[in-house]
């Protein structure tokens, strides 16, 4: 995926990690912007017209967290990365909560970090002009109305349904563990003997009918196919 032309916007109040990110993304040819604090992220994310933004939690003045609820408000369709140091569940769980699109713990690998924001883009840059759809060959998700359509096939989807299907369309043709899945959609690890993944897929399929595009993968977990 070309990065060039796209925009991303950093909230990060140490000016060591602000600058590692901007530099790092910037090698990577995106357009980046920071902010040191929590209201002039928001105003700028607010005002912007940005395809991404990385969010710390532990800001000044406003609160990460409750910059993501504002901001989730307003435009629910602009990918949000969380990097923060709290790692803790009841945290991970609220940030899924309140609508981000993926979670990395700091400390942190750049190259990790990378790999999402790009899968986060892709996702979202598959949508077309509209930022509030995504599509997969002929699968459509609509992140407003939480609904997928296949063909003439319109399902609404529950919570986790969506966020397993979100999940999906953003690495669609890539081969995404039941482990991943349970991390990023569940936010923690469950018991590797539950089948919490393997009930949502199924409920994915019976309401996505005989075409549903999600394979899958022995011994790997779970493609979203394009072809």
């Amino acid at each position: 995926m070309s990065a060039i032309g796209m925009r991303i916007l950093v909230i990060e109040d140490e000016p060591r990690i602000l600058a590692f990110l901007s530099r790092g993304l910037q090698a990577e040819g995106f357009l980046v912007d920071g902010a040191g604090d929590g209201p002039a992220g928001l105003t700028r994310a607010l005002a912007g017209r940005y395809d991404l933004v990385v969010l710390d939690l532990l800001l000044p003045k406003l609160g990460g967290l409750e910059v993501l609820r504002r901001l989730q408000r307003t435009r629910p369709e602009l990918p949000v990365v969380i990097v923060s140091a709290r790692s803790d569940l009841p945290t991970k769980l609220r940030g899924f909560g309140l609508g981000a699109s993926d979670y990395v713990a700091k400390p942190f690998s750049f190259d990790e970090l990378l790999a999402r924001v790009r899968a986060q883009l892709r996702g979202r840059r598959s949508g077309g002009g509209d930022g509030s759809v995504l599509r997969a060959g002929k699968l459509t998700l609509d992140l407003a109305r939480r609904e997928a359509r296949l063909g003439e096939l319109s399902a609404e989807l529950s919570d986790r349904e969506f966020r397993l299907l979100h999940h999906l369309v953003c690495h669609q043709d890539e081969v995404v563990s039941r482990e991943r899945l349970l991390s990023d959609v569940w936010g923690y690890h469950f018991d590797p003997r539950s089948n919490v993944v393997d009930v949502c897929v199924r409920r994915l399929r019976q309401k996505l009918g005989s075409e549903a595009p999600i394979e899958t993968v022995r011994h790997g977990g779970y493609r979203l196919t394009t072809a």
